[in-house]
């Protein structure tokens, strides 16, 4: 019989008596310390971490495990208001089967003959969404919706040769992040340097004027959201994307997808880079997960060569009225040309890409307008209630798509004290933004969507008038 210190791990490879000696052995190294001799060694934890006992059975793993997911709260099992990013949207029972079938969901890499499936499903994808879109390319979804940001600023850049972006003073501090990271800092040499512009406080939309003041000989490109962060919809789409060509610039638009039923497609007011989330389009949360990022623009060489990640395409084949699926321009990649490619890709989140395909197709361009529709409604219903609470008041009524800012001013409350108390009642309220820079005062981005009904909405407005009296 084994003892303790003879056996494997059940949950650590090569854990194995006499595993690593033999590794060792074949690689010609005395010690595991000789194989990273080249660390330094003031760079090595001098102090052992302080880590949990050792679960050494499943049966212990699984009742750890349980006990530390009960602790979280659910948006099934509480009424949930939270957005800026992940959404709380209904995702039909059939994309969850298709997903999850296994030639989808193991699916890593082949031959151009086993993934002919799969590239006709991403195609799928593309096709569709650029439908939406009123574009031409678009590429498989990388890492998240910032990281889509950054890969189109740096198109831009190497489009342009010119090295500023502008960046809307009210953007959303977790997507700015990541696009400072993208842009790099000022002493490396692909640096972009970003620029801020002005909102207008009376409806939270680009200052026209603050930008054409910065719309110099050095801007790469203008971004815009439409729906923006905090919710308003830019009326003024068109007139910045003139502006920005006019001045020899790029213009970037992000966009929810599921808007586009009701909002004017990116394509149709001159958008040259569009960007987005996959999320919405039939993906659950998870956690925060389940995140991800589209890009998209003309079939303009220009563009198609500037590319990072995946472009799928459709071509005729040698039997007539076939068709087959295959990469476009695999070799500009980093998958292809590594630290050569246009911009290393990192993760990407393909499997996404199959349940927006799924999605899409199910609903189509009337369900797209009826999704639409419906949100919007619900939206200035749940604004509209919200306005009548003692105390709160709606930032820009009326101007937005699925979101939407609540003040709690004049309610003599934070907005940490609000939700803590909607908490407390099986709710979860808007996020919190009072901390963002935004002279908005103790306030919260609220988001309601198709899941949200007509009394769910009255249940949040009774809560609040209870908590807040």
């Amino acid at each position: 019989m084994m003892t303790d210190t003879t056996r494997a791990h059940p949950w650590m490879a090569n854990s194995a008596p006499g595993a690593i000696q033999a590794m060792l052995d074949e690689i010609g190294a005395a010690s595991v310390a000789d194989v990273f001799e080249q660390i330094p060694q003031d760079h090595f934890r001098t102090t052992p971490l302080d880590l949990p006992p050792t679960l050494s059975s499943e049966i212990e793993l699984k009742r750890d495990l349980v006990s530390k997911l009960k602790k979280n709260s659910d948006c099934e099992t509480n009424l949930s208001f939270l957005g800026a990013g992940v959404w709380q949207h209904h995702v039909p029972a059939i994309v969850d089967e298709i997903v999850g079938r296994t030639e989808f969901a193991t699916n890593v890499w082949g031959s151009y003959q086993s993934d002919h499936g799969r590239n006709q499903a991403w195609f799928e994808f593309s096709s569709q969404l650029g439908a939406l879109l009123n574009l031409d390319v678009v590429q498989l979804p990388v890492y998240s919706w910032g990281c889509a940001i950054g890969h189109a600023m740096r198109m831009a850049q190497r489009i342009t040769g010119r090295s500023k972006v502008i960046v809307s003073q009210l953007s959303d501090p977790e997507r700015l992040s990541v696009i400072r990271t993208y842009c790099q800092p000022s002493a490396m040499e692909s640096h972009i340097e970003v620029v801020m512009v002005a909102v207008d406080p009376t409806t939270g939309r680009i200052d026209i004027n603050d930008m054409k003041s910065k719309l110099d000989g050095d801007v790469a490109a203008v971004y815009v959201e439409n729906p923006a962060y905090l919710g308003t919809i830019e009326t003024e789409a068109a007139e910045i994307a003139r502006l920005a060509r006019a001045a020899g610039a790029e213009t970037i638009v992000g966009v929810d997808p599921v808007s586009l039923g009701v909002m004017t497609a990116p394509g149709d007011y001159g958008a040259d880079i569009v960007t987005g989330p996959v999320q919405p389009l039939g993906v659950h949360m998870q956690c925060g997960g389940g995140v991800g990022g589209f890009i998209a623009s003309r079939d303009e060489e220009k563009y198609v060569l500037e590319y990072n990640g995946f472009l799928v395409s459709i071509v005729e084949t040698l039997e007539p009225g076939q068709v087959g699926f295959g990469l476009a321009c695999p070799h500009q990649n980093s998958y292809g040309s590594r630290e050569h490619g246009k911009d290393w890709t990192g993760n990407s989140t393909y499997l996404w890409a199959i349940a927006g395909a799924v999605y899409m197709s199910l609903l189509g361009p009337e369900g797209f307008r009826e999704l639409g529709n419906l949100i919007v409604s619900r939206a200035r219903y749940a604004a509209k209630c919200l306005s009548e609470v003692p105390g709160v008041k709606i930032v820009w009524p009326d101007t937005t798509f699925k979101e939407f800012v609540v003040n709690f001013d004049d309610t003599g409350k934070t907005v940490a004290e609000v939700n803590d108390l909607l908490r407390a009642r099986g709710i979860f309220g808007g996020k919190d933004i009072s901390g963002e820079d935004n002279a908005l005062g103790q306030s919260a981005l609220y988001c309601v969507t198709e899941v949200h009904t007509a009394a769910d909405i009255r249940t949040l407005c009774a809560t609040l008038k209870e908590v807040l009296s």
